[in-house]
């Protein structure tokens, strides 16, 4: 295959189909196939990347509404929805199609999906539909809409080496527009999808891409200089990251995870951070020795429990094809079991922090409640109180629950332009 110039648009849709086909197995996560597969053909250039990733995550975001049209289509399936989801110009996509599929095309284009049934125009499987309609009401639509819609870009700036206001005059010079994000101090947010990491303010460790989401649950926790503090999953280290530059690099920062591959994985953006502050270290589970040994030692805990994930959907849009009911009911075995092991490491007055990126009640409130009915040492703290100590605008509209709306963080994508977060906070009595 040659480059991006010289791919025919037919040889640029039949691959297009081949990656739609893989993906729809379903057997791995769409983002690793993709990375995968652009790999595994050398020969694409940017912009056909671009079709391609752009493409398959169409047909995974609109996937009820493409399966409707298909059948009235011929040729492969995989092609057909390569077809309707197609990331790039209507005329370059035309010269590629025999006349049988353009007037299916135009007959596909000409349906007024406003006039579908409620599963073509939400795209959501039926588990995730009720759930959701319970909780949001006429918000419902709304939010599927912009399920559907993608995800903006956010930063955080590294405020332990750079002011915001100086990354935003780099990135502006670099004819990156980013404008300050409305809830975190720390943000920056981009329209369109600009490469970043050739710059030097993110070379240098002045900025990380973080949803402003993840950035309110480190506010969240609050770690102040000189404290001990553990960032029970880890992950990727994104959070961890904002929690070191908070305490200034001071005190001890645990980043426990059971994949030291992800741990691996975060050493690089450590070294950018600056910090010299944070510890990484495999567990095996939750009830690892490491673990036990820091029992009653810790000012602050922060649990960001493995979840469903369905908060990312605008990103992560083949979650709602891998995940179903019974997935989630066994994970919210493992998020009780990890925040009650979490919960021992607190000394008295310690705070834990307890936070998914998914929207659904049995991962967020219900294990909330368990844990304050189980735990009587531990005062359940209003989020909103929390937030509008730390000068975030319009606190109370991230929040919910409780006797005052208050208790917990509920962050939505079509509300505050986040992915869905949820957070609920205690203090060890």
């Amino acid at each position: 295959m040659g480059q991006s110039k010289a791919m025919h648009p037919k040889a640029l849709l039949d691959v297009c189909s081949e990656l739609v086909r893989l993906t729809l197995k379903f057997d791995h996560p769409t983002d690793a196939i993709v990375s995968r597969f652009c790999r595994e053909h050398r020969g694409l250039g940017p912009r056909e990347r671009a079709t391609l990733s752009g493409t398959v995550y169409t047909v995974l975001r609109k996937k009820l509404l493409f399966d409707h049209y298909a059948p009235s289509g011929s040729g492969p399936k995989e092609r057909r929805l390569a077809i309707l989801g197609f990331y790039g110009p209507g005329d370059f996509l035309r010269s590629a199609l025999s006349d049988q599929e353009k007037n299916w095309l135009d007959q596909c284009e000409k349906i007024n999906v406003a006039d579908l049934m409620e599963r073509h125009r939400h795209n959501l499987p039926e588990w995730l539909v009720q759930p959701l309609k319970d909780q949001l009401g006429d918000e419902f639509w709304p939010l599927a809409e912009s399920l559907n819609l993608g995800a903006g870009l956010d930063l955080r700036v590294n405020d332990f080496k750079a002011k915001r206001s100086d990354v935003q005059k780099e990135l502006a010079q670099a004819g990156i527009k980013a404008v300050p994000t409305p809830y975190s101090p720390w943000g920056l947010r981009i329209a369109g999808k600009p490469s970043l990491n050739k710059m030097d303010a993110f070379t240098r460790g002045e900025f990380e891409v973080q949803d402003e989401g993840s950035q309110l649950l480190a506010m969240l926790l609050d770690a102040k200089r000189g404290e001990m503090v553990v960032d029970f999953c880890a992950g990727a280290g994104g959070k961890t990251l904002a929690i070191g530059a908070a305490m200034r690099s001071t005190g001890r920062l645990y980043a426990f995870d059971t994949s030291a591959g992800r741990l691996d994985s975060f050493k690089p953006r450590m070294a950018r951070s600056g910090l010299s502050n944070v510890h990484p270290a495999a567990i095996a589970h939750e009830r690892d020795d490491r673990v036990k040994r820091l029992s009653g030692k810790i000012d602050r805990v922060l649990v960001d429990a493995p979840c469903s994930g369905l908060g990312t959907l605008r990103r992560n849009p083949d979650l709602k094809w891998r995940q179903n009911l019974q997935l989630v009911q066994d994970m919210t075995v493992t998020q009780a079991a990890i925040l009650q092991s979490a919960a021992r490491l607190l000394k008295p007055g310690g705070r834990l922090v307890y936070a998914t990126c998914s929207m659904l009640v049995q991962e967020n409130e219900a294990i909330a409640q368990a844990f304050s009915e189980a735990n009587k040492e531990f005062t359940a703290m209003d989020v909103g109180d929390i937030l509008t100590g730390l000068k975030v605008n319009g606190a109370a509209a991230l929040c919910s629950g409780g006797e005052n709306g208050l208790r917990y963080l509920r962050l939505w994508p079509h509300r505050h332009q986040t992915d869905g977060f949820f957070a609920a906070v205690w203090q060890k009595n």
